[in-house]
């Protein structure tokens, strides 16, 4: 019966608690035996007495820990060592005591229930509870043992339950008006500012849409909403013009876009504000009266004359001054201008439809004030057709007629061109030319259909008596005023088959038919008659320059060549060359090249710098002779230039004999030894004595 003992947990004494005695039946008391126990807990649970096999609990113990422990008891001799006995096993129960309050699984419990919700297994205790007053509610829950007797124990746990939303607010501004600016040259689709409607419901039960009602601004404006912040955009719809008008009231919705059939009968879920929009003045460029214009004029209009205006004014309330301008790079021929003030385009040049039918230019308006406003418009000019050319033949005709050829047969069917352009179509008319009304030979048929035909008047030509004949047709229009030319087939005689194609023609007409006309032919032979009488005038003109003597006569002075005949006067001699030409070298001539020989190097002519500063004349007469001697272009080439230069005064002052005295006895010449070696000549001839002189 000792293989079991029992044991209650969360003992409380002061003592340990005594667990129970093994016992063997070998043991006399005498002490020669000793008691061991193993196990589970032994030595620090469970303490057993050695000598008498008491066992205690030394710890306080917990059932909900472990309720039960296998321990094994020995008994052995002190003596030997031995076993008395075989171990033996046992086993400790733990007896549970009510020491544990019920607990919950969760330290909290969360729960949601829709606000104005009703019976469940968490139910609301007030009717209409509203998410929008407290969403959030803790409820503690306590639960008891025993059932709920006395000494049970009990365990509480927290929920915190939350109202879930459900749409039963409807949205409200939080003011009735809104202001917002805008200037009137926003573009379409500018953001002009925000507004919002404040709902207090949550998700999609809080989604809004706006839209504006019918009335003024509708078409002007628009809203747009924004889905993630929930509000209203308002955007330009229409471009606005300030001077038309300056202050537009809106009326704006907001409603849900998920409303509740159980709440409806709380109200209308939309609101409504108005939105008022002020335009700004912005200064706006000239406005035309038209996208573009179209003119027309007549292509024989006179310099000057007014061809129509356009017009522009400045949309602002400021009303500027408007001025009018051409942009030249449409009418870079400058054929048209306008007006600067009224807008009245007028022409500069004569017009020729043949050449432009049509004229785009550009008119451009600017303000006055403020040069940066303008603005352009394109202006269509179409030239109006005048009757102002002549018909003429449509190409060159090659007319032959056969000399077998019969009366009344037709050589040649004939047609014209014009140029002008009328509004009913050309009508041209075929004659023979006053001049010559009756031709014996060829006449010519109108067609009445802007042909003719030249036709044969007799039967046979021939080549040895005629072989080339010239008809004149006079060519008329029928606009006004009429035009008229006169065109000249010129008509070969062929010799022909039977079948009418031609064989052969004389030889002007070959020469004719290889594509010259006889005008052609006329201006060939001019040209090369002026040509060959060119070149006799300038032969001509050749051989009577080289007859020419380069001095007609000794009157004739020329800067290259100076010829004296006589001692002259010295420097008061002016007349045969002009000595200041050598005291102002800034008067004389540039080097003329000889005009009837062309030197080799006529296109190296070597520039000379100047060198008349400072210079002293005869020096600059050297350098000059120095020059033309080593430039052999320099002229002239088969004469001489010869220089010279007095000098400063002479010491012996003048030698004229219009001042010596009458008689050479009177005369001392000693003085004449003086001056120098220049005179020792001199001084001999004339200083020695008087048996030397006689």
């Amino acid at each position: 019966m000792w293989n079991q003992f029992f044991l209650l947990e969360e003992y409380t004494g002061t003592d340990t608690q005594y667990v129970g005695k093994l016992h063997t039946d070998q043991d006399k008391g005498d002490g020669n035996l000793k008691y061991i126990l193993t196990g589970d807990g032994a030595g620090n649970l469970f303490v057993i007495d050695e000598n008498t096999g008491d066992i205690h609990a030394a710890k306080k113990l917990d059932r909900e820990e472990k309720s039960l422990y296998i321990l094994r008891a020995k008994a052995i001799d002190r003596k030997t060592g031995r076993q008395v006995e075989p171990e033996s096993e046992f086993i400790i129960k733990i007896h549970d005591i009510n020491d544990n309050e019920p607990k919950f699984t969760k330290d909290l419990y969360t729960a949601s229930v829709p606000e104005m919700s009703g019976v469940g297994i968490i139910k609301t205790a007030l009717p209409d509870m509203s998410r929008e007053n407290r969403e959030q509610y803790q409820v503690v829950i306590q639960a008891k043992d025993m059932g709920g007797q006395m000494g049970g124990l009990s365990g509480t746990t927290t929920v915190n339950i939350t109202l879930t939303d459900v749409n039963n607010n409807p949205p409200r501004f939080p003011q009735s008006t809104y202001q917002f600016n805008s200037l009137e040259s926003a573009p379409l689709g500018t953001h002009l500012g925000r507004i919002k409607a404040n709902d207090p419901d949550t998700g999609e039960n809080a989604e809004l849409e706006y839209s504006i009602s019918e009335g003024e601004g509708s078409d002007m404006f628009d809203v747009i909403t924004d889905k993630d912040t929930q509000e209203g955009i308002i955007t330009v719809k229409q471009n606005l013009d300030y001077e038309k008008k300056m202050l537009y009231t809106l009326r704006v919705d907001a409603s849900n876009t998920h409303p509740d059939p159980r709440f409806l009968h709380l109200g209308p879920f939309k609101d409504s504000a108005m939105v008022k929009i002020s335009v700004e003045d912005v200064d706006e460029p000239p406005v035309f009266s038209k996208l573009s214009y179209l003119m027309e004029v007549d292509e024989d209009v006179k310099e000057g004359s007014i061809i129509g205006q356009v017009t522009a004014y400045d949309p602002d309330s400021m009303n500027n001054i408007i001025k009018y301008s051409v942009d030249r790079h449409t009418d870079m021929d400058r054929v048209f201008s306008i007006h600067s003030e009224n807008g009245s385009i007028f022409t500069l040049k004569p017009l020729d439809r043949e050449s432009s039918p049509w004229h785009n230019i550009t008119i451009t308006a600017t303000e006055i004030n403020n040069p940066k406003q303008s603005s352009q418009i394109p202006v269509f000019i179409r030239i109006l057709d005048i009757n102002d050319h002549a018909p003429e033949f449509a190409m060159y005709y090659e007319t032959f007629v056969c000399e077998n050829a019969k009366s009344g047969q037709v050589i040649q069917t004939i047609s014209v061109m014009d140029k002008d352009d009328p509004p009913r179509g050309h009508k041209f008319f075929f004659e023979p030319v006053p001049e010559f009304p009756l031709n014996p030979n060829f006449t010519i048929v109108d067609n009445k259909d802007n042909t003719a035909g030249i036709v044969t008047r007799k039967d046979g030509y021939s080549r040895n008596k005629m072989n080339t004949y010239l008809l004149p047709v006079l060519i008329f229009d029928n606009d006004y005023p009429i035009q008229s030319s006169t065109g000249t087939l010129t008509i070969r005689v062929c010799a022909c088959d039977n079948q009418g194609n031609m064989q052969s023609c004389n030889a002007e007409a070959l020469m004719l038919a290889a594509g010259l006309s006889t005008g052609a032919l006329i201006a060939i032979l001019l040209c090369v008659i002026i040509l060959l009488t060119l070149i006799v005038l300038f032969a001509a003109l050749k051989r009577q320059r080289k007859k020419e003597p380069l001095i007609i006569s000794k009157d004739d002075v020329r800067d290259n060549i100076v010829t004296y005949n006589d001692e002259g006067g010295g420097e008061e001699d002016t007349q045969a060359f002009d000595i200041g030409t050598l005291r102002n070298p800034e008067a004389r001539e540039d080097s003329k090249l000889r005009r009837d020989v062309m030197p080799e190097t006529i296109f190296q002519i070597r520039r000379t710098v100047p060198l008349w500063e400072n210079i002293d004349v005869q020096d600059f007469i050297h350098r000059r002779l120095k020059e033309n001697d080593s430039d052999p272009s320099a002229p002239p080439y088969d004469s001489l230039a010869t220089y010279a230069y007095e000098g400063n005064d002479s010491v012996a002052n003048s030698l004229s004999s219009l001042e010596s005295l009458t008689a050479d006895c009177n005369q001392d010449y000693d003085y004449l030894s003086d001056w120098g070696p220049r005179f020792k000549k001199l001084a001999e001839m004339y200083g020695g004595d008087d048996s030397d002189r006689d």
